[in-house]
């Protein structure tokens, strides 16, 4: 089905796909200012929090914001499953700074803690990223044990960054008196919206170009329904446009006109 989709609609590839390089990343308001804050926190070694509902584009614009720094001035340290407790977490950066995990946790705390240190004593030009997604998912305990990785030099500086990304509870958990001290601490902090009309549009228009079409094929009736429900959320919105891709195509359509984007409404909703 996919192959003849491509086909029938003149594709060189397959549109509203994720495997798309930092470079062909539509660029939203709020995808430019998530990825100008992750940015700008690992470039001053601070601690930021960036949150956005499912399906807001959070990994899509961290993906974007890792690919515009040197490599050669950063170590990013991507943590995606905060599932597997702080021994996780200690483990994945201690490997991925070239060193063998100890086994008792507080020794490997404090290899972590280390390591992370070492990073910029030893080499002094290379600053540890630590990327923390899903982090909604941490509980009290873990986000303070994140926060007393960050206690260097008697609290003096900061010799990496830790960003925090997850879904708008974990904006709202800061707020607890039992993580006063981590909030306190956090440099930058972004709620990301999601995308208005217009930013819907541009964002289909982008996808089918670079998809290898050039000429409308989503009518604005149609970008309209798309836009209001899936309510500007970027994953949402490929996932509606895809369908309504397929109704067309079964429909033997030119174009994706109202109706067919109203039926992948139907079909989309049903399977969820």
């Amino acid at each position: 089905m996919i192959d003849r989709v491509q086909g029938y609609f003149g594709f060189t590839r397959v549109p509203f796909g994720r495997n798309l390089a930092p470079s062909m990343l539509h660029q939203h308001h709020s995808h430019r200012e998530a990825a100008a804050r992750i940015a700008g926190c690992i470039n001053n070694r601070a601690i930021g929090v960036v949150t956005g509902e499912v399906g807001s584009g959070k990994t899509v614009v961290l993906k974007g914001a890792v690919a515009s720094l040197d490599p050669a001035r950063f170590t990013v340290i991507y943590h995606p499953t905060p599932e597997v407790g702080l021994r996780g977490l200690y483990n994945r950066i201690v490997t991925s700074l070239g060193d063998t995990p100890k086994i008792h946790l507080a020794a490997l705390a404090a290899q972590a803690s280390t390591a992370l240190a070492a990073e910029v004593d030893e080499r002094g030009h290379t600053t540890p990223a630590v990327v923390i997604d899903e982090s909604h998912l941490l509980d009290h305990g873990e986000l303070d044990a994140i926060r007393m990785l960050t206690n260097y030099d008697m609290d003096s500086t900061m010799p990496f960054t830790v960003v925090l990304i997850g879904q708008p509870t974990l904006h709202k958990r800061m707020k607890h008196g039992v993580l006063a001290a981590l909030d306190q601490r956090i440099a930058i902090s972004y709620q990301m919206p999601t995308m208005s009309w217009e930013e819907t549009s541009s964002y289909i228009k982008h996808h089918i170009s670079i998809a290898g079409r050039q000429n409308t094929l989503f009518p604005d009736d149609a970008v309209e329904l798309i836009h209001l429900t899936s309510r500007g959320l970027p994953r949402s919105v490929n996932n509606i446009a895809w369908q309504s891709l397929i109704a067309a195509f079964t429909q033997e359509k030119g174009i994706v006109d109202e109706s067919s984007a109203r039926l992948a409404v139907t079909e989309t909703h049903a399977t969820e």
